[in-house]
């Protein structure tokens, strides 16, 4: 009994396990991350001053507000209203032009596109942004399934999905449920009115099943407060409407029927007939003209057939007195059978009542210019995203209860949000197109007039703490920007020096090619400039070359300060001093390195200097 236990204890099936109870309490109220705020002096008056100190606010609190459908009457007419609703949405479904726009809005709800896919998930944290879309793309199967829930949701206004959870590996399947016998219960418990659960009346051989809130999804539109705690069809509006236009349509068909077809009058001639006996002869000749005789070969009987080329509706008038009495004319039919306004004008309501623009139902009448119908397609985003947003409320229930199972708990819970696509493009680009005048308007009121301050409260409407945020951002954004600068800054003049220092170094093993100066171009004063008398055409160095050129990127290189390129003299040191052609198996003369030459330099200054003294004291 002890290992049953423990093996039960998370049973989310188990109504007596534990993980049971902790999602009962957790989905017993909302689910909200408060946030704290600092802690500020009160007094005794501000604390007491929203309780209740009289008999009669007790008593509202505690009955008429936890308890608002305890009479049986109510929710017995109320269980009545939702079928007979229900049945005419089902009805309504035949026509052809409220099927085509329940399926528009289940569409434009769940549209997506290559590049954005059907939900997004936001989230931080990497593990929970890949439980969440594993689940919600494999387990669920959102791209398959969600445009049938959010279709049979906009047809009833409420759609049921039970959540077939393992206490291991989350919620493994969605099951839908019947939407007429599903019953939501509110207000059971006085001490909780936020306590919801859901009651189906013909489950387990008509004895009904109860689930809890965590246990079923209930998409519902809320906007009428008259089905409440159920939701509202979108077809709702359009139900008088349908009714006045399908009468309309039957009488229509009836009369094109009944009065479309042409008549026959007839004209019979009674002659002298005596009055009461015209009756009896109209009918002979009625009978005579529209019967046709047969005799039935087998019993010799006489059988009268109807004449199928005869109407019925024909008329037979008695005449007498005159010449040429017996004569037939033709009765036109009925003079308005194309006249059609007031079905036109029923089916405007129609659409109307929808909310969908005629051009989208592809109607032949629906004449409209590109503004017109692009302000429409706007309002009509408007009113797919108030529904994309009843179906993103009960995801995000999925998605929390699936995280609890598996183990996570506080923030983690709210730490991601998922959303829909935009519907409307054109919406899209008007958001974009005011957003680009805010920003003109920024960047001319700056120019002398308001701070920057002024600016984000006033014109964008920006909070001080998103500002401080913004302004965190901006720095960083600065700070990553100059390093970007500096890594992929070229010195100037390095294209061609770092082609000779390549040459030099890579395939001749000596030094830089393009940066090869004459000794003559140092600075040193002694050797830059020679004595009176010596040279006749010397002009002094304005602008040295070697500083800017493959020699300085070379020392800079060595010193490790500076990585001109990537080549192989920068990458391997040693490489232009004799290692590259050792490596490759020849070995050449190398010559003389930097140092030996200022050795050398330094020497032949010092027997100047000698050589000039000497000469000194042999004048003297």
């Amino acid at each position: 009994m002890a290992d049953e236990n423990n093996n039960g204890s998370n049973n989310p099936r188990n109504n007596q396990s534990s993980l049971f109870k902790r999602l009962t309490r957790l989905f017993s109220g909302p689910i909200v991350d408060y946030d704290r705020p600092s802690v500020v002096k009160t007094n005794r008056r501000d604390i007491k001053k929203y309780t209740f100190t009289s008999s009669t606010g007790r008593e509202f609190k505690k009955k008429e507000y936890y308890n608002p459908f305890g009479d049986l009457s109510n929710s017995t007419l109320l269980q009545r209203n939702k079928q007979l609703r229900y049945t005419d949405f089902e009805q309504m479904e035949y026509m052809p032009e409220i099927a085509s726009a329940i399926d528009i809005y289940a569409d434009e709800i769940t549209t997506s596109t290559a590049f954005n896919p059907l939900v997004n998930i936001d989230c931080q944290n990497r593990e929970i942004k890949d439980i969440l879309d594993t689940m919600l793309y494999n387990v669920l199967n959102v791209e398959a399934n969600l445009f049938g829930w959010a279709r049979s949701m906009c047809k009833y206004g409420d759609y049921y999905l039970y959540l077939d959870i393992d206490d291991t590996m989350g919620i493994t399947n969605a099951i839908p449920l019947p939407v007429r016998e599903i019953e939501r219960i509110e207000g059971t418990d006085p001490t909780n009115p936020n306590y919801v659960q859901y009651f189906w009346q013909s489950a387990e051989g008509q004895k009904g099943v109860t689930f809890e809130n965590w246990q079923v999804s209930h998409f519902r539109v809320l906007g009428n407060d008259k089905y409440v705690p159920y939701g509202t069809s979108v077809l709702e509006p359009s139900r008088r409407i349908w009714r006045q236009l399908t009468l309309l349509e039957d009488a229509m068909m009836a009369y094109r029927i009944v009065r479309s077809p042409e008549r026959r009058v007839f004209y019979i001639d009674v002659g002298n007939i005596a009055a009461e006996d015209v009756e009896q002869y109209i009918e002979q000749v009625k009978t005579q003209m529209k019967r046709n005789q047969l005799v039935n070969e087998d019993s010799g009987r006489v059988d009268l057939r109807y004449n199928a080329m005869s109407v019925d509706e024909d008329y037979y008038i008695p005449v007498r007195g005159a010449t040429n009495n017996t004569r037939i004319e033709t009765l036109a039919g009925g003079q308005f059978t194309g006249d059609i306004d007031d079905v036109n004008y029923l089916r405007d309501k129609l659409f109307s009542a929808l909310k969908v623009p005629k051009a989208y139902l592809a109607q032949s009448d629906a004449q409209e210019d590109k503004t017109t119908l692009s302000q429409k397609d706007i309002r009509f985003a408007r009113t797919i995203q108030r529904l994309q947003r009843v179906v993103i409320a009960e995801l995000e229930k999925v998605c929390i209860i699936h995280l609890y199972t598996l183990g996570y708990r506080d923030n983690d819970l709210l730490s991601f949000k998922l959303s829909l696509n935009n519907p409307s493009k054109i919406a899209e680009l008007q958001e974009l197109e005011h957003l680009r005048l805010k920003f003109d308007v920024a960047g001319t009121a700056t120019d002398g007039y308001f701070s920057k301050q002024w600016v984000y409260r006033n014109i964008f409407k920006i909070a001080e703490e998103e500002v401080e945020r913004i302004q965190i951002e901006q720095f960083s954004d600065a700070l990553h920007g100059a390093a970007i600068e500096e890594a992929g800054t070229v010195p100037e003049g390095g294209e061609g020096g770092d082609l000779g220092g390549d040459l030099g170094g890579d395939d001749l093993g000596g030094e830089d090619l393009g940066g090869e100066e004459l000794p003559a171009e140092d600075d040193d004063a002694l050797l830059a400039e020679p004595e009176p008398g010596q040279r006749d055409d010397y002009m002094r160095v304005k602008s040295p070359k070697w500083r800017q050129g493959a020699r300085r990127r070379s020392y800079l290189s060595a010193g490790g300060s500076n990585l001109a390129s990537s080549s192989q003299r920068n990458l391997f040191k040693g490489w232009s001093d004799g290692m590259g052609p050792l490596s490759r198996g020849t070995v050449g003369e190398a010559k003389q390195s930097e140092e030996e030459i200022i050795f050398e330099t330094q020497n032949h200054i010092k027997r100047l200097i000698e050589q000039l003294g000497q000469k000194d004291e042999s004048q003297a």
